[in-house]
């Protein structure tokens, strides 16, 4: 420490330090994992038992039999089934089951006898010895069941044979069922009426069919106008018999007739008229219906005519009504001599779709009546063209989308088309429908697992026409089947995220294990699927793939998938999205427009565009503000800027500035203003400060027309001592958004302080008279020189001097300035408007910053 020569300041300085502290933010992300429930089809384990039970069957030829319980296994050797029962058949009637003896063995098996018991069994063995040969070799045995007694009865067969297992024995068992009377069930006659003398030709039918024997029908009628046989016999086995009622003579008036037939208790009757002689027409129908007909392909039905009457029938005309329906083959006037026939032929050739109703006329002279009509009616129906399906082979068990296709529109309430397949193992419904108005119809062919590679032939008729598909099923494999081969994600907002689920299917007939999954590409994940994970036939598994971009841009990547499938053991899914910024804002530099003129606005993103920049369509609903159709923030800009054109409006008008992007858009409000004759200006009041005797000084004020129309400034007139004015001539007009620029000057003559007035006369419709205020201070300039020793008894070398000042009295200085080590004097120039004395003191610096203590104070007094 080194000895000041200068007394303390008294005086402290203070620091103070301000310290920020960053919140640093994290984001978590989560990721909620769906466990998959996977349920075992117990009907499937169930189906696999059960073709495994009917292989022997199969083996030993049981498509052939009747009934089927179990199976007899000695060694080798095997008889299938071991026990029959017939059930129930009727005594008389013979039931017949068939017993498959088949040799497993490597050897050829000799059966030597049949031996049954039971007096209703028997077998039908062919001749013996029998030789079955080895390896899988069969013979089939015919058993025969012919109760002739009601009642159970049991029996078996023994089969002798050079089997290692010696003699088999089938178990046989059955029940007769006692015999049911047959008796009339219906009577029948080909007329209801017809013109004695004559004969009509009559059925009876009875239930259950006449045993052996036959079965007697007694017949009789209660008029003695028409007879019949005391009785008719139904041959044994028949449920008919035909026998002749006949009027032998004329009558003079129509009777009704009944006719009786009975059997066993029961009876059956029917009625008929006996008419008189007169001329009489029949038709073969009164109503001809051709269904459904294929369009521009006639289709024709005889109707037939019949002279029924004793006398001969005159057909003066026939007419017919109804579109698509014409007649052929007769002429008239036609004439029929009694039992004489003629055939009409009644064509249908629809030229529409839909239901068609028509009418034949026949004009005769028949006692029934001169007109005779017969209803006609039928369906115009377009053709079946083709039938289709998606898949021309299927592999495993699974569904085909079929379609079927015609060549013209349905017509009201749709048309049915019937559906076959040749093999069980892919079944269709038994029709489909097409809509009214349409010209397909789709259906599935649902397709069962095969265990050989098969033909199904899908066969599609209406009308007569038929259109065929053929389906090749393949033998099973396991396979896995995705429900897609790419993921596209699209467009998605940057910080957003988005999933898609993929469904893993088991498409082949055999479990298909799906050891691992891996996905690539930046934002892109998967859930919901623990691995290796394993499915059974049509078994199926949601895989959530899901797409969270951080950054702007088109991403790709790509879900591998390992498996065991047959149709290799990778499979891969394109996945692809592109992330997109959102749009956060738009706005302005001016909320508020008066006049014309353009108005500078920003749209804003979340991030920063990718490479070709982001567009962001923009839109105005008011005709006086137009804006581009769309602003490109560029690549790697977050911003894009774009100018709104104003037009001036006759009245304040709101405008609402529109930014979209995707589904995203934002608003901005503009207010118009119609023009108004405005004058600003930039300032109320100038203060020149302090201004040195006769020293000019200048500041300026700016006037504006701000309205956005002209405002004429007619005068401008200032007031106070040194105060004057330049730069503009008036009456000045300034227009829209025009500026003048008022010079103002300040040349004190005297000290102290000056005021003044600016005042600017306008048409403004604010504020026509304007007042600036001006003021100024004139002042006298003074230097003081200061001098000073350096230290001489100090150790501690003196870097540089501080100079402070202070009004004479005040207890604060005022740092003035700081000098060098080698300055020892320091010359204070200041300005002052009164008499006033100042006060100085110095200070010596050390190189590390430390101050000494003040040296004596110093007066400079001004006269």
């Amino acid at each position: 420490m080194y000895e000041r020569f200068c007394p303390p300041l008294g005086s402290e300085a203070t620091a103070s330090r301000v310290c920020r502290e960053a919140d640093r933010g994290s984001r978590v992300r989560s990721v909620e994992l769906s466990r998959y429930d996977l349920r075992r089809v117990a009907g499937r384990r169930l189906l696999a038992l059960l073709l495994a039970s009917c292989l022997p069957i199969i083996l030993a030829g049981c498509s052939g039999s009747t009934v089927a319980s179990n199976s007899s296994v000695s060694g080798a050797f095997q008889i299938n089934p071991s026990s029959v029962d017939f059930g129930s058949v009727s005594v008389g009637s013979t039931g017949t089951a068939n017993v498959s003896l088949v040799n497993l063995s490597s050897s050829p098996v000799q059966i030597s006898s049949f031996t049954v018991t039971g007096s209703s069994f028997s077998v039908n063995q062919g001749s013996l010895p029998i030789t079955v040969p080895a390896g899988g070799g069969s013979y089939n045995l015919s058993v025969q069941f012919s109760p002739t007694a009601a009642g159970a009865t049991t029996g078996q067969i023994t089969i002798t044979s050079n089997a290692t297992s010696g003699t088999a024995v089938v178990s046989l068992s059955g029940t007769g069922a006692a015999v049911v009377p047959s008796v009339p069930s219906s009577l029948t006659c080909t007329n209801n009426a017809f013109v004695a003398p004559g004969t009509d030709s009559c059925t009876v039918t009875i239930n259950p069919a006449a045993p052996s024997g036959g079965t007697t029908v007694n017949l009789s009628s209660n008029s003695t106008a028409l007879t019949v046989p005391a009785a008719v016999t139904v041959a044994a086995g028949a449920t008919t018999a035909n026998f002749s009622a006949t009027a032998s003579s004329a009558v003079a008036t129509t009777q009704a007739v009944t006719l009786t037939a009975t059997a066993g208790g029961t009876s059956q009757t029917f009625n008929l008229q006996v008419q008189t002689a007169n001329p009489s027409l029949a038709v073969s129908s009164s109503s001809v219906t051709f269904g459904n007909v294929v369009l521009n392909t006639p289709s024709t039905q005889v109707v037939t005519l019949t002279s029924n009457g004793a006398q001969a029938v005159t057909i003066s005309s026939a007419s017919i009504a109804g579109a698509g329906f014409s007649i052929s083959g007769a002429t008239f006037p036609l004439t029929l001599n009694p039992a004489q026939t003629a055939n009409l032929t009644v064509q249908f050739d629809p030229t529409a779709t839909g239901a068609a109703t028509g009418q034949l006329t026949l004009t005769s002279n028949s006692s029934s009546g001169s007109s005779t009509t017969v209803a006609l009616n039928g369906t115009g129906v377009p053709s079946l063209t083709g039938l289709s399906c998606a898949n021309s082979s299927m592999t495993g068990a699974g569904t085909d989308a079929c379609t079927i296709t015609m060549n013209a529109a349905a017509g009201s309430g749709g048309f049915a088309i019937n559906l076959t397949s040749s093999n069980a193992a892919v079944t269709v419904p038994a029709s489909v429908t097409v809509a009214a108005g349409a010209t397909t119809a789709s259906f599935s062919a649902t397709v069962a697992s095969v265990s050989t590679a098969q033909t199904v032939t899908l066969t599609a008729a209406l009308a007569g026409v038929s259109q065929t598909f053929t389906l090749t099923l393949n033998a099973a494999v396991p396979t896995l089947g995705v429900s897609t081969s790419t993921v596209s994600f699209g467009n998605v907002s940057v910080s957003a995220s988005t999933a898609q689920t993929i469904t893993l299917t088991s498409t082949g007939t055999g479990p298909v294990t799906i050891s691992s999954a891996t996905v690539t590409g930046a934002g892109f994940s998967i859930s919901g699927v623990t691995f290796p994970l394993t499915l059974n036939p049509t078994q199926t598994a949601n895989l959530t793939v899901k797409f969270a971009p951080t950054a702007a841009g088109a991403i790709s990547g790509q879900l591998k998938l390992s498996s065991n499938s047959s149709t290799g053991s990778s499979t891969s899914i394109a996945l692809s999205g592109t992330g997109v910024p959102v749009l956060t804002a738009i706005s302005c530099t001016n909320s508020t427009m008066l006049g014309a003129g353009t108005d500078s606005c920003t749209v804003t993103l979340n991030a920063a565009a990718a490479t070709g920049g982001f567009s962001v369509g923009l839109s105005s609903n008011n005709a006086a503000a137009t804006v581009p159709a769309s602003v490109t923030v560029a690549a790697g800009a977050t911003t894009g800027s774009f100018s709104v054109t104003v037009t001036a409006v006759a009245s304040a008008q709101t405008v609402t500035l529109t930014a979209s992007a995707g589904t995203v858009t934002k608003t901005f409000t503009l207010q118009l203003n119609p023009p108004t004759p405005t004058l600003s200006v930039n300032a109320t009041t100038v203060s020149f400060g302090n201004v040195n005797l006769n020293t000019p000084t200048t500041q300026t004020v700016t006037l504006t027309s701000t309205g956005g129309t002209s405002v004429i400034v007619s005068s401008v007139a200032i007031a106070g001592a040194g105060f004057s004015f330049s730069g503009a001539t008036f009456p000045l007009t300034l227009s829209a958004n025009q500026t003048a620029t008022l010079t103002i000057q300040f040349d004190p003559t005297v000290a102290g302080a000056a005021t003044g007035t600016l005042t600017i006369t306008s048409n403004s419709s604010s504020n026509p008279t304007a007042t600036v205020s001006l003021t100024g201070t004139g002042v006298q300039t003074y230097q003081v020189s200061i001098t000073w020793q350096a230290p001489t008894s100090s150790t501690d070398p003196v870097a540089s001097y501080s100079i402070y000042r202070s009004p004479s009295g005040a207890s604060t200085y005022q740092l003035m300035a700081t000098v060098s080590s080698t300055q020892l004097s320091y010359t204070d120039t200041y300005q002052i408007v009164n008499g006033q004395s100042f006060d100085y003191i110095v200070e010596s610096v050390d190189s590390s910053g430390v101050d000494s203590v003040p040296s004596n104070t110093a007066t400079a007094a001004i006269p």
